[in-house]
Parts: C-alpha cells; sequence; structure tokens
C-alpha cells in the first residue's frame, strides 16, 4: 500500500537564516517566510503533514510508538461512517482495494465530502447536539426543517461562523424556517440560550454562573447575565390557523409585553376610587372585595417602601412588573436576579460577550443585538470559536479530543499537544471557517489512518485512534445497507411514539432507542438494555434478516451454495473484512450443526449485527 510522505518544514530555518540557496542566492525576508508557510498550509494534505509532524515530535519527547496505518478495507469503513454516516458497499471495497492509485485515499475523502450523504449525516450529528438537550417539550417541531435547511448549509459549503450567526439571529415559523432551531428548543428563553450559545460555539460551561461565581472560572454571574442580555427581546409565540396551534414562531419584540404592569401602577383612577378615606394611600381594608384585592398583599410588600402598612400611588407607580424575564415573552431588557431577594426586579445588565472587550450600545433592538453578538462570537480575534469547533471535529473522527469534554474548554482546562490545537485552529480561520477544509485535514492525517489504541497506549494518546460508538443515524444507516430494507418496509406502532409530534418515521422511531448526546464522552456512552433487546428480539431486524423469500439473505443463500463463500460473503457484508481461519471453522461447524442452513446463516447474520465490532466504528 502507497501513503504519501510526511514533509518537514523547512520554513522555520528560512526565517532564521534569511537566505534560501537554489541554483543561486535568494533573499527571503521573515514576512515572505511566513507568507510561504500560511499558503502552503493551507492546503488541508500540507496541513495535515504539519499535525502529523507535530505530532511525532510530541511523542518522540513522550517516548511513544504510533500504531501503524490501517489496512484499505477498515480505511474506507472509518471514513465513510465518518463523513457520510454509513458503510461502504461490499462492491466499493473490492473497487477501492483494486486501485493502484496512491491517492486514493484522499480522493475518497474528497468525494465523500462532495456527496449528499456527507451534507445530511452532519446535518442530523448537529441536530442531536442543538435537540437533545432542549429544554422545551415541543423541540422535536423543529427536527424536519432543521435537517433540511442543516443539509443544505453543508451542502454548499457554507462557512461555519455564517451558519452560527443564522442560528443566533433566527426569526420565523420553526416548521419553515429550521435555523430557528437553537431559539425554539428553549422556548426563546435569554438564560437557557446563552448557556448553549456559549457551550456549542465557544465549548464553554458557563452555564453554572447563572446562579452563582464559579469557584475557579474567571467569568462569573454577571458575565452569564450580559451574555443572556442579548436575548430578551426574542418571543416565541404560536401560530394558529382553524383555532388551532399549527406551529410557533421566533420574533423580535422591541416594544415589550402589554398589559404586564400591575394594576395598581398601571390604573390612578382605581387607586382613587377604592381609596374611601382619600388619604392617598391603599389599606388592606380598603383593597378588600376590590379588583385589587388578590395582589394587594404582594402588591404592599414590593412597593410599601416606608413601611407603613399601606401603598400610596407614588410607591404604586414604582411596582415593577412581576416575572420580568418569562421564556420567550420578549422582554425589553434583561435584569440579573437578586438572589437575596428573588421578589425583587434584580439587576439591569447590558449585553456583553465575556471572551470580548468590545462594548455594546445599550438602546439596540433584538435583531441589532443578536447579530452584534455573532459578530464577536465568530470573530478570528476570538479563539475559543474555532478552538471550540476544532476540538468537536477532531474528538468525533478520533475518538478522543484535545480537550474532553468537547463543550467544557473553557480557561483552567488543560488541553492535551496544546501547540497542534493552536495550529489547526489558525488554520481553520484562515480558511474563513471553511467546513469541508478540516475534515479533509483531519481525515488525511496518518493520525486519522492509524490502528485502534492497545494497553501500550497512554488514554489520552493519539498516537492510535479509539474505537467510537456509532450514533443513531449511522447505525441505522449502516442497517440498512446491510439487510437491504426501505423505509416503507415497515409501519411504526402507535404506542411507540413520543408527545408533541415526534417523528413517526422508522428512523424517527430508531432514534428513540439509540440516540444518545453527541457531547457525551465517549467513555460515558454504554449500550443499554432496551438497545440490546430491540437488536436482539426486534420483529423489524427479525422480518429483515430472515433467510426465505426475497431478504438479502435469502438472495445471498441462493448465490452462494458453498457455506465457507457465504460466511466470507457475509463477513465483508457486515463488517466489511474476511474471517479469520478460526471465525470461519467456527461458523462452519455450527452450521453443519444446526442441519437447517437457512436457520445456521440468520444465527450467524444476528450475531454479526449484534457485534460490538458491528456497532462501533473502528
Amino acid at each position: 500500500m502507497n501513503h504519501w510522505r510526511i514533509t518537514f518544514p523547512t520554513v522555520g530555518c528560512l526565517v532564521v537564516m534569511g537566505l534560501l540557496t537554489v541554483g543561486r542566492t535568494t533573499v527571503v525576508s521573515a514576512q515572505d517566510a511566513t507568507q510561504t508557510s500560511s499558503k502552503r498550509l493551507s492546503d488541508p494534505r500540507e496541513m495535515a503533514a504539519e499535525i502529523d509532524r507535530m505530532l511525532a515530535v510530541e511523542m518522540q519527547k513522550a517516548n511513544e510508538r504510533p500504531t501503524a496505518l490501517i489496512n484499505d478495507a477498515d480505511f474506507l469503513r472509518r471514513v465513510t461512517f465518518d463523513l457520510a454516516g454509513t458503510v461502504a458497499a461490499p462492491s466499493e471495497l473490492i473497487l477501492f482495494g483494486l486501485s493502484p492509485n496512491p491517492d486514493k485515499r484522499a480522493a475518497r475523502i474528497d468525494q465523500l465530502l462532495e456527496s449528499a450523504d456527507y451534507a445530511s449525516n452532519w446535518a442530523r450529528y448537529w441536530r442531536d447536539v442543538i435537540l437533545m438537550r432542549a429544554t422545551n417539550m415541543r423541540s422535536s417541531m423543529v427536527k424536519n426543517s432543521f435537517e433540511s435547511w442543516m443539509t443544505e448549509q453543508l451542502a454548499q459549503n457554507t462557512s461555519w461562523d455564517e451558519i452560527t450567526s443564522s442560528l443566533i439571529t433566527a426569526t420565523g415559523d420553526v416548521r419553515e424556517n429550521g435555523q430557528t432551531a437553537l431559539v425554539f428548543a428553549h422556548q426563546g428563553e435569554a438564560a437557557e440560550i446563552a448557556a448553549e450559545t456559549s457551550r456549542i460555539f465557544l465549548g464553554i460551561q458557563i452555564q453554572c454562573a447563572n446562579c452563582h461565581d464559579h469557584p475557579s472560572d474567571e467569568w462569573n454571574r454577571r458575565d452569564f447575565h450580559e451574555l443572556a442580555a442579548f436575548f430578551p427581546r426574542i418571543s416565541v409565540r404560536p401560530v394558529r390557523e382553524d383555532g388551532r396551534t399549527r406551529s410557533f414562531e421566533v420574533a423580535s419584540n422591541n416594544r415589550g409585553r402589554s398589559g404586564r404592569m400591575n394594576p395598581f401602577a398601571r390604573s390612578r383612577v382605581m387607586m382613587l376610587r377604592n381609596d374611601r378615606n382619600r388619604d392617598g394611600k391603599i389599606t388592606k381594608a380598603e383593597a378588600a372585595n376590590t379588583p385589587l384585592e388578590r395582589m394587594f398583599a404582594r402588591a404592599l410588600e414590593l412597593g410599601d417602601t416606608n413601611k407603613d402598612g399601606a401603598l400610596s400611588i407614588s410607591e404604586a407607580s414604582k411596582i415593577d412588573p412581576p416575572q420580568n424575564n418569562q421564556p420567550g415573552r420578549g422582554s425589553l431588557e434583561h435584569y440579573m436576579p437578586d438572589l437575596s431577594n428573588p421578589a425583587s426586579r434584580g439587576t439591569l445588565v447590558k449585553p456583553a460577550l465575556f471572551t470580548s472587550s468590545s462594548s455594546i450600545k445599550s438602546d439596540l433592538d433584538d435583531q441589532a443585538r443578536r447579530s452584534l453578538l455573532s459578530k464577536s462570537l465568530t470573530s478570528r480575534t476570538n479563539p475559543w470559536f474555532a478552538r471550540a469547533y476544532v476540538n468537536r471535529i477532531w474528538t468525533e473522527m478520533m475518538g478522543k479530543g484535545f480537550y474532553t469534554p468537547v463543550d467544557d474548554i473553557g480557561p483552567g482546562r488543560t488541553a492535551m499537544h496544546p501547540e497542534i490545537l493552536n495550529t489547526l485552529s489558525d488554520g481553520f480561520a484562515a480558511s474563513d471557517f471553511d467546513v469541508r477544509w478540516l475534515f479533509r485535514v483531519i481525515a488525511n492525517t496518518q493520525a486519522y489512518q492509524r490502528q485502534l489504541s492497545t494497553g501500550d497506549h497512554a488514554p489520552e494518546s493519539f498516537a492510535a485512534t479509539s474505537p467510537t460508538r456509532l450514533r443513531s443515524d449511522q447505525l441505522y444507516n449502516a442497517l440498512r445497507q446491510v439487510l437491504g430494507f426501505q423505509e416503507t418496509s415497515f409501519r411504526p406502532t402507535g404506542r411507540m411514539m413520543g408527545p408533541y409530534g415526534r417523528d413517526r418515521s422508522l428512523r424517527g422511531m430508531f432514534a428513540q432507542v439509540f440516540a444518545f448526546d453527541p457531547s457525551t464522552p465517549q467513555v460515558d456512552i454504554t449500550g443499554t438494555i432496551p438497545q440490546a433487546l430491540f437488536l436482539m428480539n426486534s420483529p423489524l431486524l427479525s422480518q429483515a434478516m430472515r433467510s426465505t423469500g426475497n431478504s438479502r439473505l435469502g438472495r445471498l443463500l441462493q448465490d452462494f451454495p458453498e457455506d465457507r463463500d457465504l460466511i466470507s460473503e457475509l463477513y465483508v457484508l457486515v463488517l466489511m473484512r474476511e474471517p479469520t481461519d478460526r471465525e470461519l471453522s467456527i461458523c462452519q461447524n455450527y452450521i453443519k450443526g444446526v442441519n437447517n442452513r437457512g436457520e445456521g446463516f440468520e444465527d450467524l447474520l444476528w450475531s454479526l449485527l449484534n457485534s460490538s465490532e458491528f456497532l462501533s466504528k473502528r
């Protein structure tokens, strides 16, 4: 097998010497050398070689020996799952293995990144990142529109900063505008959107600062609430049709909420009408049996500043609207709650991003606020934006990241190989946040193409890759590819459906059992009993694995009369590798002992599909 060679850059020497001799002496300035280096590393394969060179230096320092590179079959399986979210067909494996092209791996990476499967695979990944932690019970309403919108963005190779800006500034009907997913997933609640914005796009978990300063992090409660202050004017309201709520709309509300002021503060006439002794105050006795009675005790608690047991017109006019920061109601401003007095309005805070020193005007409307946030968040001067995305994608493809978990990389955390992370992040920013550029870099590294780790490698080492559990969509796609069934082949039962219009497709039903939050570290992702029971006993899979009729296995039994050949075919179909001699012998002996060829191969297929090797990316 031919592999492209790691090239060791000489730019550092050129900068130091200031000279490069190639037939004649040429003066090269430090600036020219830096520009040459930047131009060279803008090429994904050149950057991949640079990353491998840096890793080689780090491994040498740590006295680590990298694993060998994987063979063509394992590479094709791994990269097809990572980029396209499915398993390659046996015919593709044969053609790829026979190809003499020394650059066939790089060519296959490019081919997969241009495929429709790539866009839909990563759209579903981001769907899970955003919606798996939704606080809005109706968030599934936006699932399909988000998938469609995100698929289109990735197919067009829209830059990550543009995608991020669209998610932060989105408005419109959630069933028609998928970019509203982040806002709708949290019902327009400023604090929740702020926490998720920081977690997803900066990799910084600042949500604990909603209630208290973190004992070690440099960012505090005010920083959190200044971020939340970008979002209070968002309104999430129902879209009604024929008297029924058909959908919801994310809108900007720059005029505040009508009817939210306390009646005491709203109506001088009502005050005067119930002021029986005309002393300019309302007492509990005067409020009794009037429209003011229901809320008088609360109003007295909030407005009786001189503590005389009565409420004057002047005091009533200063009572703040109750529950100023109700989710999705479009408050004009954001107030940081007073923990010592939860009933009070709290402290008014103006919008500001804690990773930036830029000041924000206080009189901006909703769209202007959110647009400014997106510009500051995605700026090249904000290192956390590129770093968070690079760490997340590297982790997903390598099985381990520079930081773990991927959404907690803030100050005080220590990155593994920070120089390499910074090199990748700087390159990603220099590419104008080109998503495909980053995938090309990672997939072309020898680090990505190494065999799995063994007991000789440290868990955090990049001298080898780590196995990862397939996401729900990847596993579903693999089962469809192996068993050859179509969406229309099976119908979900009503009792398996959840509330609020959850996905009624076969894929959606499958996700209810197998989906997990992609931000979860791999070490924390384990199989569940419902998953094991589904794979073992599902009528859906049992029907698809039958050996009779026009099933995939039924056709293979006819095409391969020799047991040895069919065993090999099933191994290639399911695991994309030939069986070992020992596996072949065990399978042959078992099938002979069953005395029913069809049943024997049904058992073999079932065993392969339930193996950890099939359920994982290796």
